[in-house]
Parts: C-alpha cells; structure tokens; sequence
C-alpha cells in the first residue's frame, strides 16, 4: 500500500498536537498548563482568548472531518460557531474544550491513516482534493498555534505586572 504522503500528514498532525518539534512548540505544551481562568482572557480587548482561538481551530477541525467523510458541511468564515464568544465557551469549561480539541485530532487521523496517497487526490467539493484540505489544516493549526504562543506571552507579563 502506498501512503507515505499520507503517514506524513498523519505525522504532522501529530507532531503539531504533542511531539517534539524543531519549532519546540506543540499545542500540549502551549496549552497545558493554561488554567481556567486564563484560559478565557483576552490580553488585549483585539486579541482573541485561548479558549476562542482553540475552539476555532476546534470547529474547522470538525468541518474538515465532515469533508472527509463525504458528508455536508456549511461552515463559512460569517458562521456564529467560527468564533464563539469567551461567554458561550465558559458554558463549556476548558477542561471540556481542550478534550473536544484533541479528540478531534485522533478522530482525523482515524479517517485518513489507513487510506492510500491516492486518497489525496480526490475532490471533496469541484476543484479541490484531500489533499488541498489537509494541508490547509495543517497550516491553519500552525497558524494559530503561533497566535496562542502570543497571547499567553501577553497572558504571562499582564501577570506579572498585576
């Protein structure tokens, strides 16, 4: 079977999520030690929260399973779930969010380990493959994954400063 692009996405996503990377970050030890509290602050009023910026990478996450599994999915940028509010997700609890957060990565890599890199080259909607979608992810994740590292900088010296 041949899937060596596929166990390399497989292995990004996992490198993203709790290895070790050569950026030396990952979203367990960014995230981790982050408390309840903390969690939902914004640092700046134009900052986003960690808790929003995990729930939206969160729901993405999600849209891109329904894609893979061939089902509907309706999620647009203008969509109220893309960024929830830190009061709707406070209902949730953080402990909750960052369990939905890292299912959703096990349950990604369950629909497409087993797959063949020819997988990769289906469309899921007119003009874009498997492919265009996962990598996308992946950068989507690293994307945020950059932003969280700047709002807990900012998280940590308003602290410090309190």
């Amino acid at each position: 079977m041949d899937n060596k692009l596929i166990k390399n996405i497989v292995g990004q996503f996992r490198d993203i999520q709790e290895q070790e990377l050569w950026l030396d970050e990952n979203f367990k030890k960014k995230i981790g030690n982050i408390s309840e509290k903390l969690a939902f602050v914004r640092p700046l009023p134009e900052l986003h929260s960690v808790a929003e910026l995990i729930s939206h990478i969160l729901v993405w996450r999600k849209e891109s399973i329904l894609k893979l599994k061939g089902l509907k999915s309706t999620l647009t940028m203008e969509s109220p779930e893309n960024w929830l509010t830190n009061d709707e997700l406070k209902k949730k609890g953080w402990e909750e969010l960052k369990s939905e957060f890292y299912q959703s990565q096990k349950d990604l890599i369950e629909i497409i380990e087993n797959e063949t890199d020819n997988f990769l080259d289906k469309e899921y909607t007119d003009g874009f493959k498997f492919k265009y979608l996962l990598e996308g992810l992946i950068h989507h994740d690293l994307y945020h994954l950059g932003q969280i590292g700047i709002v807990v900088k900012y998280l940590n010296l308003k602290n410090k400063s309190s």
